[in-house]
């Protein structure tokens, strides 16, 4: 009979939600307690924050109470992340399964990655970093392709998103900035753009690590373009002049030339920029070697009645996505040797509920 796992899911926001959903039905898992930030979701029912029935388990905002739980593995998800928090539950001997952040831990600055290393030698518990990307697309992906290549001289990632059709304010333009001056958005300035940026270049070092590739350096460009004219977005207003548009390329480099390579096209409405490169929606992973491969890949709710499509499925089905490559990889995580885990050491994750 294959072993139950005790986990508390923190964060029951958009991903959050769908993990959430995703624990109470998998059958490897037991939901044991839920982290929530707002009043007005604390108190309430577990099922109730994710269209289930009552489960018994209420949602608290105490860190504290969590800490004390008997739980193998917290689902951590977060809009902003604390290693601090992370730390005190693998203290306590729970394995931390993370969304936002911790794609490879170990590429943490000091002294964050020495905290983190010794909260995992105290609890003899793990913490991995996954989601869509970095995550999956970057990460799994490339991985997955390089097995079929006799040489690799280059990897891509490119990801072209529309955040015009993510109705997360808070993320959109708290968070990335968008519709704010130009003289905002720079890496230097804002601390989330800073902290966005280093988990690409996490993605990465882990992916050079894998392929036992030497990297000099992993730099990075940034680009914003403003509006020509103000318009509305489903989650609020860009007003003229403001930026709509962020370009991003990490670049890890060898002898001054680029081996992995991040691209990230990014627009929150308005006319796409006639002087970027055009993939298609999503996400496309080019391994230029012998032989050489390319991949697209697109989230959607259902591809049988394509014909409804609409960029707001593609955006729920990311976060579906997100979110179950997250809970389906909690019983290898807990399976896997104490320490900071990346996502070539876990082996392939597979649907833990299966075809209905």
């Amino acid at each position: 009979m294959a072993r139950i796992y005790k986990v508390i899911q923190w964060a029951t926001g958009g991903v959050g939600q769908e993990a959430l959903r995703a624990i109470l039905m998998h059958p490897q898992l037991e939901l044991v307690g839920v982290k929530v930030y707002s009043d007005k979701k604390a108190g309430q029912d577990a099922g109730a924050l994710c269209g289930m029935p009552d489960t018994g388990v209420i949602a608290t905002q105490s860190v504290d109470e969590l800490v004390a739980l008997e739980a193998d593995c917290v689902s951590y998800m977060p809009n902003l992340s604390d290693v601090d928090d992370i730390c005190r539950l693998v203290e306590s001997g729970k394995n931390v399964i993370c969304t936002p952040f911790l794609f490879y831990a170990e590429n943490l600055q000091e002294p964050e990655r020495s905290k983190l290393r010794a909260a995992c030698k105290a609890g003899n518990a793990s913490v991995h970093g996954t989601g869509i990307h970095p995550g999956f697309v970057g990460m799994v992906l490339p991985l997955a392709l390089s097995g079929m290549s006799r040489r690799i001289d280059k990897i891509t990632i490119q990801e072209r998103a529309d955040w015009a059709f993510y109705d997360r304010p808070m993320v959109t333009f708290d968070n990335m900035h968008f519709g704010h001056p130009p003289e905002d958005v720079t890496l230097e300035g804002h601390p989330f753009l800073a902290f966005n940026s280093r988990i690409f270049t996490d993605q990465i070092a882990m992916l050079a690590n894998a392929m036992k590739l030497e990297l000099d350096d992993i730099t990075v460009k940034h680009e914003v373009l403003t509006a020509n004219d103000g318009y509305d977005i489903i989650c609020g207003r860009i007003e003229k002049d403001t930026v709509y548009a962020q370009r991003y390329i990490w670049q890890g480099m060898v002898n001054g030339e680029s081996r992995i390579e991040i691209d990230a096209l990014w627009t929150v409405g308005g006319s796409y920029p006639e002087h970027w490169p055009e993939p298609l929606d999503g996400w496309t992973v080019t391994l230029e070697g012998d032989p050489s491969f390319r991949t697209h890949f697109f989230a959607l709710a259902s591809f049988e009645n394509v014909e409804k499509f609409s960029l707001e499925d593609h955006v729920h089905a990311t976060e579906t996505a997100t979110a179950m490559q997250a809970v389906n990889t909690i019983p290898a995580l807990c399976k896997a040797e104490a320490g900071l885990r990346g996502t070539h050491e876990l082996g392939n994750v597979f649907s833990g509920l299966g075809m209905s």
